[in-house]
């Protein structure tokens, strides 16, 4: 059972470190873009996953923390993981894949839609811009077949 880092789990490594972000998120066709600052702390857990913990300011106030997961299954050749908010009770379950290019990181998972009614389907996506700046992309299918951004955030590496 015990696992030795591949190729993809490395790629991983490029998320440790500290981070500030910025982000602005739309939610809803009616509604004002919301933007939000925070920090995000990115550390291995055995070469094998990331454990990233986020927090700061909730898109229209008040204070959120997050808590990401992102390795590699050999077996599946995915990547996977799982994402929880403290604004939220889903638990959020990511299974996804790496562009042939290796710099945009996207990851599949279902969770409530924005009336809370129904499930949606869910794509975000982290882009490497540079190894100090990359962006988080989240989408949501819309039930016309559409993907609708609602989120972008840009986190930048402290120094």
């Amino acid at each position: 059972m015990f696992s030795e880092p591949q190729k993809e789990h490395h790629w991983l490594d490029r998320l440790v470190g500290e981070w500030s972000s910025e982000s602005e998120c739309i939610m809803g066709p009616d509604q004002p873009v919301m933007k939000s600052h925070g920090v995000e702390v990115v550390r291995s857990l055995g070469g094998l996953w990331i454990v990233a913990e986020g927090e700061g300011e909730m898109p229209g106030g008040g204070a959120a923390k997050s808590i990401m997961t992102i390795g590699y299954d050999p077996r599946s050749q995915r990547y996977v993981g799982t994402f929880v908010a403290s604004m939220m009770s889903h638990l959020w379950i990511y299974n996804g894949s790496l562009d042939a290019a290796e710099k945009v990181l996207t990851l599949d998972a279902d969770g409530p839609d924005f009336s809370g009614q129904n499930t949606a389907k869910y794509k975000d996506s982290i882009e490497f811009v540079d190894d100090d700046h990359r962006v988080m992309t989240s989408r949501v299918l819309g039930e016309d077949g559409t993907w609708n951004q609602f989120m972008t955030a840009h986190y930048r590496r402290k120094r």
